[in-house]
Parts: C-alpha cells; sequence; structure tokens
C-alpha cells in the first residue's frame, strides 16, 4: 500500500511552498549550479527547484532563489485524504549511463516512475540523456507514513500505470538494442586518431575508413561523428570503463570495492581524481560526505583505480595563477654525507671532488635548486625551505622514525632522498600525514605509496611516447632489432602489432617500405658493421620513400666517429628524451643567473635541481592542494616536464617527455 501512495504524494511535492521566514535567501555566483548550491546549504536540487519553480530552466548570475531551511520537515497537504503526511527531504543522485530507462531506474532504487519524472521533470520532457545527473527521491530509512484512506481503485489505477511504464520502457530497451545492433556513433574528441579510435573498437582503420569515407582525405575533426558498425565492433573499453567509474555497484559492496581511511589534507575532489570517480559518485558511494571530508573518514571506494590519462592536460604556466595566502614548507633531503668529510683536510677534500662523483652531482642539484629558492623569493612566494643532510648511499641513510618526526612532519613537501630506496622509506613513514614525497632522480621502483612522485620518467614511458606520437601519423612502420635484443623485440610485438617486422637483414627491411606513406623504421641494434648498412641503405632509399630513422632507446653507438652525423641529420633521427635543449629567453635568464653565481654553466643535474624544486615550489603556492595541481596541470621548466598520472598500486609517475630529432642544419629540435 505504502509504495503506490508514495507516487500520489509525489504530486504535490513540486507543488509546495514553505513559509517565507522559514526560507534563506541566496543570490547565484557567476558559474553558480543548483547542485553546488544544494550542496553549500546542506540541502537537495529537489528541495531548491520546490521553492523556486523558475530554476529549473537554468540559473544566471544575481539571480535570487529562496533556499529552505537546514534538515527542514515539511507537512504536505493531501487532496484526497485531508490528512497530513510527514516527509523528509534525503535524496541520492544518479549518472545516466547508456541503454538506462526510467522505468528500470525507478525499479533499481525501489521508487515509481511516477516519483522520479517529478523530481526530474526534463525527463517527460527530453527523456534520459547519457552523463544527465538525476534526484533520486526517498529518505535514508525509506520511511514514508501512508494514510489509511488510499482506496483499492486508486491501487488498482496505480498498478496499471505502472505495467503500462513498464512495456513502454521495454519497447525502448528493443529500440535500443535494435539500433545498437545496427551501428555505434563516436565522437571525435581531441588527439583522437584513426589508429586509436581503431583500435579501441577492435576493428582495422580500413574498415573506419569504409564506413566513413570522408576520413580517407580529410583529417579527424573535434566533435565530428563516426559511424562504427558493431557488427564487427568490440566494445568500447573506455565506455566500460566510465560505466565502472560512475556506478558504483551497490548490491556486491564487498565484491568490487575496499575501503579507504581519509587521510589530511584530502578533498572531495582529489578523492574522485584518485579513485577515477566523479564527485556525486563519489557521494552517491559514501552519502556521509555530502557534510564534508573529515581526516580519519573511512570510505567504500573501487578495487580498481581508473588511470587518468596525462594526454588531457594542458601545459600550465604556474607563475600566472600564484596564491601567497598560506605559508608553505618545503624540505629538501639531499646526500652530502658532511660527517664523511668533516674531518678531511683541504687537499683531500679536493681529492674527493675530483674523484667522487655522487658528491658531485649532489652538489650540482644543489647548486640548481639554490637559484630556484632565490626565483621564488623574486616571485613572492611564501614558502619556508629547510635543507637535511641524507646522509645517504646505496646502503643506509640518516633517515629513521625520529628523524622524520623532528625535521619533516611539518613538511608539506619533500624533495629527496636520492636513492629510491631511501624515497620509499620517507614515503612510508609520511604516507599517514599524507605528505608528498618527491623522488627527484631515481627510475627505479619497487614499493609504492600514494604519496610518492617519481619525478624521472621510466624507459618504458620514453618508448610509450614515442609510440604514441608514430602512431598518430598514420605510416608505415618497420622495426629492424638485433636478436640480442629480444626483450625490444617482444615489447613490439605484444604492445605494437601493427608494426612490420624484419628479419636482420637489409634486404629484407628495404622489401618493406611503402612508396604511398612515410616510412618510420625503427632500427634497435648495437653492431656498428649492421647500423652503417642500415643508415646507408636508407639514405638511398630516400631519393624514392619517404624515410625516417627511429631509435627507442638511447645508443652510444651512433655517437663514434664510424657514424656519420650528417647521415643522421639527413633521415631526421627521431627519439625520446627526458629533456630538451631550451633556447627560450627564461632559460637563458637561468642560465645567466647561474653561471653568475658558480662561474660555469649549469649542467643537467643542476638544471634538474632548478627544475624539480622550483616546480614543487610553485605547486605549493596555488589555491589548489599540491595534488589538485598534480591530478590537473602539467607543467615546463628549463629542460624538463612534468606530466604525472596516477600509478594503479599507488604513486605518481612523470610521463613528461620529448620527443626530438636531428634536423638537417645539425640541430636537434622538438617533433610536432
Amino acid at each position: 500500500m505504502k509504495q503506490y501512495f508514495i507516487v500520489f504524494l509525489s504530486v504535490f511535492l513540486i507543488s509546495f511552498s514553505g513559509q517565507a521566514q522559514e526560507n534563506v535567501k541566496h543570490i547565484v555566483a557567476k558559474g553558480e549550479t543548483i547542485t553546488q548550491i544544494a550542496q553549500k546549504y546542506n540541502v537537495t536540487p529537489l528541495d531548491i527547484y520546490t521553492l523556486n519553480p523558475d530554476a529549473r530552466n537554468g540559473v544566471k548570475e544575481k539571480t535570487v532563489l529562496l533556499i529552505p531551511s537546514k534538515n527542514k520537515i515539511v507537512k504536505i497537504p493531501n487532496k484526497e485524504t485531508k490528512s497530513t503526511v510527514v516527509a523528509t527531504r534525503e535524496t541520492k543522485s544518479h549518472v545516466v549511463l547508456p541503454k538506462e530507462t526510467p522505468y528500470g531506474l525507478a525499479k533499481q532504487y525501489g521508487i515509481t516512475l511516477a516519483d522520479l519524472e517529478n523530481a526530474n521533470p526534463e525527463i517527460k520532457e527530453v527523456g534520459l540523456k547519457i552523463g544527465q545527473t538525476l534526484v533520486i527521491p526517498g529518505s535514508k530509512n525509506g520511511k514514508v507514513e501512508a494514510p489509511k484512506e488510499v482506496t483499492k481503485k486508486e491501487e488498482r489505477k496505480a498498478e496499471r500505470e505502472e505495467k503500462k511504464a513498464e512495456k513502454e520502457a521495454k519497447k525502448e530497451d528493443k529500440a535500443e538494442v535494435k539500433t545498437a545492433e545496427t551501428n555505434l556513433v563516436y565522437e571525435v574528441v581531441p588527439k583522437d586518431t584513426k589508429y586509436s579510435i581503431s583500435k579501441r573498437y577492435g576493428i582495422s582503420i580500413e574498415e573506419l575508413e569504409k564506413t566513413n569515407p570522408s576520413i580517407k582525405t580529410d583529417s579527424l575533426k573535434i566533435g565530428q561523428k563516426l559511424v562504427i558498425k558493431s557488427s564487427t565492433a568490440k566494445a568500447d573499453p573506455v565506455q566500460k570503463q566510465e560505466t565502472a567509474k560512475e556506478t558504483p555497484k551497490q548490491e556486491t559492496p564487498n565484491g568490487d570495492y575496499t575501503t579507504y581511511l581519509v587521510k589530511p589534507k584530502e578533498t572531495l575532489y582529489s578523492l574522485s581524481r584518485q579513485f577515477g570517480l566523479s564527485q556525486n559518485g563519489l557521494v552517491a558511494l559514501n552519502p556521509e560526505l555530502e557534510t564534508g571530508v573529515r581526516e580519519g573518514m573511512t570510505l567504500k571506494v573501487p578495487k580498481t583505480v581508473a588511470i587518468a590519462s596525462s594526454s588531457d592536460k594542458n601545459f600550465t604556466d604556474l607563475t600566472k595563477s600564484i596564491s601567497k595566502k598560506d605559508r608553505k614548507e618545503l624540505v629538501l633531503l639531499l646526500p652530502f654525507n658532511v660527517s664523511k668529510i668533516t674531518n678531511d683536510t683541504t687537499s683531500n677534500i679536493q681529492t674527493r671532488l675530483k674523484k667522487d662523483n655522487f658528491l658531485n652531482m649532489t652538489l650540482d642539484f644543489y647548486s640548481g635548486a639554490l637559484v630556484a629558492i632565490d626565483s621564488a623569493k623574486t616571485l613572492g612566494l611564501n614558502i619556508d625551505v629547510k635543507i637535511f643532510d641524507s646522509q645517504e648511499n646505496k646502503a643506509s641513510s640518516a633517515i629513521s622514525s625520529a628523524f622524520v618526526e623532528s625535521n619533516l612532519s611539518k613538511a608539506d613537501v619533500v624533495v629527496g632522498p636520492f636513492y629510491q630506496s631511501h624515497a620509499e622509506k620517507t614515503a612510508q613513514f609520511l604516507n599517514q600525514r599524507n605528505i608528498p614525497v618527491i623522488s627527484p632522480l631515481s627510475k627505479d621502483n619497487s614499493m609504492v605509496y600514494s604519496n610518492l612522485y617519481q619525478t624521472m620518467p621510466t624507459s618504458e614511458t620514453l618508448k610509450g611516447a614515442m609510440f604514441d606520437y608514430l602512431n598518430q601519423k598514420n605510416a608505415n612502420l618497420i622495426a629492424i632489432v638485433d636478436p640480442k635484443k629480444g626483450s625490444i623485440k617482444k615489447y613490439i610485438s605484444s604492445n605494437h602489432p601493427n608494426v612490420k617486422m624484419a628479419d636482420y637483414t637489409v634486404e629484407s627491411m628495404k622489401g618493406l617500405l611503402a612508396k604511398d606513406r612515410m616510412n618510420y623504421v625503427i632500427m634497435e641494434t648495437e653492431n656498428t658493421f649492421m647500423i652503417k648498412n642500415i643508415i646507408t641503405a636508407l639514405v638511398s632509399a630516400k631519393a624514392s620513400y619517404q624515410v625516417q630513422l627511429v631509435i627507442l632507446e638511447p645508443n652510444d653507438k651512433l655517437e663514434s666517429d664510424e657514424i656519420s652525423i650528417s647521415n643522421l641529420a639527413k633521415l631526421n633521427l627521431l627519439y625520446a628524451s627526458v629533456t630538451r635543449e631550451n633556447e627560450t629567453p627564461e632559460a637563458a635568464i637561468f642560465s645567466k643567473v647561474y653561471k653568475k653565481k658558480n662561474n660555469i654553466f649549469p649542467n643537467q643535474y643542476a638544471t634538474r635541481g632548478f627544475d624539480v624544486t622550483f616546480d614543487a615550489m610553485l605547486r605549493l603556492s596555488q589555491e589548489k592542494s599540491f595534488e589538485e595541481t598534480i591530478f590537473d596541470n602539467a607543467t615546463e621548466q628549463v629542460e624538463n616536464k612534468f606530466n604525472y598520472t596516477k600509478n594503479p598500486a599507488g604513486g605518481y609517475s612523470n610521463r613528461g617527455v620529448y620527443i626530438l630529432y636531428y634536423d638537417e642544419s645539425l640541430s636537434v629540435k622538438e617533433a610536432k
């Protein structure tokens, strides 16, 4: 009886307005939405729509809205029975997914179709739209008191309406399925290529072009609609991922989900990005978040974390958005190992500096960091900097729980130590405080912690960046790999089946060249004789083919006197690099300032010391949290990019890589 009365009751929820003196007036700010306003006053969008019916058509800046007082109990007069029903205004939200229908959602949440439509009037007008956020009416305890006066006749009428709605919904489902069996429609987004779209749907580029003839001759355009034939296409894995992110499986809380303890400084925004959910999706899983995020809260979150793409970030100049409001603390942990040299004479120190490469690297990094600190002072950044000797070698360091408690517990960011094992140990000690630890130089990582940031891109990242670049070009990809480099051959065949593998002969390689498009020839060998033969053959082939030479890993043999650098320039040798040569005015200023302080120009470690330290200080000096800048902003300093992606197991990796090539003028330039 109660469930049918809810249908009847929901009719009056929209038309009711409370006493004026019980409401609060709110003036809409620029860009503010009803959902944001509802969260601010701890009410639901339905509450606001009830008092402000015109708001359903959107709100403009400076509009005055009536907001019901918090946790207000509404008395709703029932026209039919003259009785009074007490209803609490507690709701949920739901993000619409493909193939969902109003009836199916009503059934999923144990409410009626009328409830859903009254809470979301746009459903009647335009139907459901994928990505639309719906208000799901109801209460936490699900109790709505029904009057005894509801008659059998009304109950039977409600039943008929429900069955009619169910039939209509089934017709809609069948129509959607029929359409899906005919084709899928995909909208092109930035950085899409024919290769990436065909790979996403498990079809060939030829099949994609056959269904969409216009893309054979024209390049893809953002927003362009492409038809994907479902008879050959597999399900879009990205779409599956979105489904997993936005619609938690409430019925299996212990199957697909786990618990997470909220750490200090975490926000709803950073948590939603960390677990691959929208903020509404995270709140739907954890209703207690409606009142704010608090340290120590236990949240229900997905076991698997969706990895955010690093390619969807814009490179940002953070000097343009500096906030000086809060005082921050940056700590540098550098391996000076002062205790080892305190008793040395001047001559012994000079000898040590000549022989101790690790100490020289430390001092270079430190000298670059000092320039970054001076630059921060010039900008007026509100940051205290502390520097400690980490006293580290490969086997040991000064890092201990006592050291961390005394020196690092109030830090906002820690840069160092240098050795990966000690950086991980530091991250472990600071993990509960959620203090970011930046590993400045190491490419290794074994133990992963959510607060550990790897600044050095790995060799796998470099190879991945190169193939991302090559696959955008719709070119002919050929690889000639030395049998001794079995791991490279396996990597290519496992991850990039579109690459044609040549036998380890020049003739085989030449036989795979295509005349109608660019040929990228990936050469992986350290055999000088073979390198010379491949280069000679490709230089000769340039008369008839478009050819460019590519390497995936650094190759010292290319720098030997036996290899002609002019031939490498003719073939525009293409490679991935962590750093680049920067000829901008800003880079020139850094070099000039550094030379004035140190009487020499900066080397790679000095420049990295500047880049890592300055980038950390700029991220600390924003309105956002440090972690939020990691999610939102890729940055570029003098020689290094910082474009972080969250790892599935925890922590963050830098995917900031340059694709460089030899220009025919023998200079090195960045490929676009």
